[in-house]
């Protein structure tokens, strides 16, 4: 665990707990709120994949969705540019007075609040504005777990229709976007695997560094609640039971991420682990770029079979309602493609 830049002296506190889906989030959010933190009601349900609960408000979520919806971006977009079109809904000025008005209610009657939604890293920027906006302190916690274990359980409890390239992608995405978004902020890093194996030393350092009252009073019957929430059956996906077969340069900004990630967790997040976090980044972008130069013909190939099918449906629409068919679709030469500039360097 590692943090830098200490929070305000203000005694509220809006905890945000941000990761990759299936690192941990869920379990740190659930701790919090048993010592004593406010997760906003209502609350997503528990369900199989999450049997002990999310520690997720369903406003924010549902929140967070039409956001995401609108810039046209998935919770675990593998794309370097999905941060730009997330970044201009939350410099939406409607958008930061919702989030306000929203948090500013979750005050009322508590001191700590605790926010945890996997779409959450995608408007850190918006959160942290709504949080000075009504004088709270915001407190970034980055829940690390190894690469292997994150896309073995997505894979096992998501849809398998996702490549596991594509969920290695994203991690590494996830990854280092939140370094760079939290940099120079009070944060934390914190292992999955440290959070299971002894909760008391990891959530007590959290407490000390960033002032948690809820933690540095938890009752015993609080801790009693914590002891109870975690268990090693939580770890049901581990490294040595997974095998991803990632390979060539995907496979190492992986495994360069991940040793960033170790650093960060043992306390090292100095500017060696900002330059590190900077080179992965430029190399995720030229490789992801490149990827994407190389797949355009697939992508052409799946634009012209959509425009196809677009056009059948609309034929038989028109035909429905008693209108006359339109020109083969075939017959109609596409507009010029935009010539895309293949860049190289730079973030």
């Amino acid at each position: 665990m590692t943090q830098s830049a200490s929070p305000t002296s203000s005694g509220r506190r809006v905890v945000m707990i941000v990761g990759s889906g299936r690192s941990g989030t869920s379990v740190m959010a659930c701790t919090l709120q048993q010592l004593g933190m406010r997760v906003p009601a209502p609350e997503v349900p528990p369900d199989a994949t999450n049997p002990k609960g999310f520690g997720e408000s369903q406003w924010l979520v549902d929140f967070h969705d039409r956001l995401l919806q609108r810039a046209n971006v998935t919770v675990s977009d593998a794309r370097p540019r999905a941060w730009f079109a997330t970044s201009k809904q939350s410099t939406n000025e409607r958008f930061r007075r919702q989030a306000s008005t929203w948090l500013e209610g979750q005050f009322e009657d508590a001191d700590e609040v605790v926010l945890k939604d996997p779409r959450l890293v995608w408007f850190l920027g918006l959160w942290e504005s709504a949080a000075l906006h009504v004088g709270v302190t915001p407190v970034f916690i980055s829940m690390l777990r190894p690469p292997a274990e994150v896309i073995g359980s997505k894979h096992h409890h998501y849809s398998s229709r996702v490549s596991l390239e594509s969920r290695a992608a994203s991690w590494v995405n996830l990854v280092l976007h939140t370094e760079r978004a939290t940099r120079g902020k009070a944060r934390a890093f914190v292992r999955y695997h440290d959070l299971l194996s002894d909760w008391t030393v990891p959530v007590h350092h959290l407490g000390e560094e960033f002032g948690l009252d809820a933690v540095l009073s938890a009752s015993a019957k609080d801790l009693r609640g914590v002891y109870e929430l975690i268990d090693p059956s939580l770890y049901r996906v581990r490294s040595t039971d997974v095998e991803v077969p990632i390979r060539g340069d995907l496979k190492s900004l992986m495994d360069g991420t991940q040793e960033l990630a170790e650093r960060l967790a043992d306390g090292k997040d100095d500017s060696d682990a900002h330059d590190l976090s900077d080179r992965l980044r430029t190399d995720y972008l030229d490789l992801y770029e490149q990827s994407e130069a190389i797949a355009d013909s697939t992508t052409q190939a799946v634009g012209r079979k959509l425009r196809k099918r677009h056009a059948r449906a609309l034929d038989q629409a028109l035909t429905q309602a008693g209108g006359q068919e339109r020109e083969p679709a075939s017959a109609v030469e596409p507009p010029p493609r935009r010539q895309r500039k293949f860049r190289r360097g730079g973030s």
